[in-house]
């Protein structure tokens, strides 16, 4: 039997969910807190990820100890501290501030298909990462990524792009990524074995 299933997401121990959804065949890594977010199928994240009002695009990578959609404080007013919007934990008589978690949880974060995420990367809330796109370890993503980009560094630039742009205009024409499971299986001797412009040769349209 797999590891994972099509019907219920595989968590590890200690991991913290809320007002989450998963598609087919997820995983969420040991001490990972997710909030406001919908993974795809596919998707995993490693452990003691932070993620938070984002969607998740199918077989996107997430290694461990990354922030994404990290919620930002509410520096224009005079203070930034959580009294302002967790005003019930600190008064008898306050009320939380909906309209700021409203706000917050409006600016999402959009991983997308099979793009990697490195090892204690932060990427900001409101960024969109491209299909099949890189984010080096411990890149600081501050503006959207296109596909099959590779980007690193605070704040994170281009490095270079996987492929020449013909490859990479008939990878997200093909969009393996919408497969169905049974197609996957009977193709993975072919993309474990062929490179990405042999794959499109035998595949592409």
């Amino acid at each position: 039997m797999p590891r994972l299933s099509a019907s219920e997401p595989f968590l590890h121990p200690n991991t913290q969910i809320t007002n989450s959804s998963f598609g087919a065949y997820c995983e969420v890594g040991e001490g990972t807190r997710i909030q406001n977010s919908t993974f795809e199928d596919y998707a995993y994240a490693e452990r003691l990820s932070d993620i938070a009002n984002t969607t998740v695009g199918k077989f996107a990578n997430i290694a461990a100890l990354t922030r994404i959609g990290p919620t930002d404080h509410p520096f224009a007013n005079a203070a930034q501290h959580h009294f302002l919007y967790r005003s019930s934990w600190y008064f008898d008589d306050a009320e939380d501030d909906a309209d700021f978690f409203a706000a917050r949880a409006a600016r999402r974060t959009v991983l997308g298909p099979d793009c990697w995420i490195g090892h204690g990367a932060i990427i900001k809330p409101e960024v969109t990462i491209g299909a099949g796109a890189i984010v080096a370890s411990g890149a600081v993503v501050t503006k959207d990524v296109p596909a099959f980009a590779i980007v690193g560094g605070n704040p994170a630039k281009l490095i270079r792009m996987r492929f020449p742009d013909g490859v990479i205009d008939r990878l997200l024409a093909l969009a393996w990524w919408d497969w169905d499971h049974a197609r996957l299986r009977e193709v993975l001797p072919d993309f474990r074995s062929l490179g990405a412009g042999e794959f499109l040769e035998k595949y592409g349209a």
